[in-house]
């Protein structure tokens, strides 16, 4: 690549990191004056002032927040349904994107329309409920799981990227006796690693941020997941009343935790778990997506 050093590129250049380097201050900072705050004594922050580095370290905060039985059954929730979600979804979705790609399917354009039409029209809430309910996903583990089996967007996704792929690879193949479901899973799949970890980080950050269906479809706290859970902290007494509870539990140790300081420790703690992922899949996800993007 040729350097262009004229003074119009350099003023851009300059410009440029000045502005990222903004816009990734600005992005993360509300992530950052959590965590100082999570690690910080509730009293001393209360006091204001900490915005760079935590001033009174403690752990309290989240001795605190794990201590209550309700967010480790949360998290066990949220856990088992993205894993389970997101696999689901990968085998569901991918499977139609790998029939929809092949150009001896029947009635492609039947399928393509009636697709489409669901990325766009839906029923409604009340309609929706009243179907979950029919079909006893009403309170029931599975109602995170069925509804979000197969999502159309992602179809187009994954029929992008296999039509990227030799057809002689499923020739070959056919010629060697492997039926389909042996050429999906043994020959297609292993080589369509970077649109499955764009599709599995789009769909396992759905599962893990999911609070919506969790309030509307189930009752009670057993199927509540994590983020559900930090949702009641932030909008009602139950953190206020979560410290009232520990206060034997945490003796003198009581006085450095506050509401405040409890909710940005449940904060931290839900995110924590699904932004260490995403370092693992950057690289299959970037090619994903670039591929994906490139041929509709």
């Amino acid at each position: 690549m040729v350097k262009d050093n004229s003074l119009p590129d350099r003023i851009f250049n300059v410009f440029n990191v000045v502005f990222m380097t903004c816009l990734i201050i600005i992005t993360l900072y509300p992530f950052w004056y959590s965590i100082i705050g999570s690690f910080n004594t509730g009293l001393d922050y209360a006091k204001g002032g900490v915005y760079l580095w935590t001033r009174s370290f403690t752990l309290d905060n989240y001795k605190a927040l794990f201590s209550d039985n309700a967010l480790i059954q949360a998290f066990g929730v949220t856990f088992a349904r993205t894993i389970i979600g997101t696999v689901t979804h990968i085998l569901f979705t991918s499977l139609f994107a790998y029939a929809f790609s092949r150009k001896t399917l029947r009635y492609k354009n039947v399928y393509a329309t009636l697709g489409l039409m669901s990325m766009y029209l839906s029923g409604g809430l009340i309609p929706y409920f009243i179907l979950l309910n029919s079909l006893g996903l009403y309170n029931n583990f599975l109602v995170y799981i069925i509804p979000t089996l197969f999502s159309f967007w992602n179809v187009i996704l994954f029929r992008s990227y296999f039509a990227e792929l030799p057809d002689a690879l499923v020739e070959s193949a056919k010629i060697d006796g492997a039926g389909e479901y042996r050429i999906f899973l043994q020959i297609i799949l292993p080589l369509s690693k970077p649109v499955i970890a764009a599709v599995s980080l789009f769909t396992a950050v759905g599962h893990w941020n999911a609070y919506y269906d969790s309030m509307i479809y189930t009752m009670g706290s057993d199927l509540q997941t994590v983020q559900l859970y930090i949702l009641k902290l932030i909008q009602s007494t139950e953190a206020a009343l979560l410290l009232a509870n520990m206060s034997g539990n945490l003796g003198a140790a009581q006085s450095s935790v506050t509401t405040t300081t409890l909710q940005l420790a449940a904060m931290v703690a839900a995110s924590l778990p699904i932004v260490a992922v995403y370092p693992f899949v950057q690289k299959f996800f970037i090619k994903g997506m670039l591929i994906g993007s490139v041929k509709g």
